[in-house]
This record gives C-alpha cells, sequence and structure tokens, in this order.
C-alpha cells in the first residue's frame, strides 16, 4: 500500500510541477509552445511512465517466477 501512495504522491507533484508555471503564464497561454520547453515537459512526463512501465514489467517477470518456483516446491512435498 505506501507503494500506491507513493506513486499517488508522485503524480501530485508532478502535475502540481507542471500546472502551477502554466497556470502563473495566464496572459500568455502557449508559452510553453513558444519557448520550445513544452517537448522537454512532453519528454521527462514519457521518461517517467516507460520508467514506471519497465519497472513494472519487471516486477510482474519476478513474481511470476517466484509463484512457478512456490508451485513447483508445493507439488514436490511428499504427503
Amino acid at each position: 500500500m505506501k507503494f500506491f501512495q507513493s506513486i499517488r504522491f508522485i503524480i501530485l507533484v508532478l502535475f502540481l510541477s507542471i500546472h502551477l508555471p502554466i497556470v502563473q503564464a495566464q496572459g500568455n497561454r502557449d508559452f510553453m509552445r513558444e519557448t520550445g520547453k513544452i517537448y522537454v515537459v512532453v519528454g521527462v512526463i514519457l521518461l517517467i511512465f516507460l520508467g514506471i512501465v519497465l519497472y513494472l514489467v519487471r516486477l510482474d517477470r519476478k513474481l511470476t517466477k517466484l509463484e512457478s518456483q512456490l508451485n513447483e516446491e508445493k507439488n514436490e512435498q511428499p504427503h
């Protein structure tokens, strides 16, 4: 459960860090596009998303391997 709480916190911080500069630039709605920083923001978000996805895939593979090992050990034990 702490993992999901920390993920929620990270998403909130990312949202605020992206949202606040946009709110401050209300006079110029295309501020991020004009300065070219929108591509940096999108790139960082994509990198973070890909990192989370790769981590979850790796974790799923490890869990599947452990589950299969437990099932094999359970089947090998004499009754």
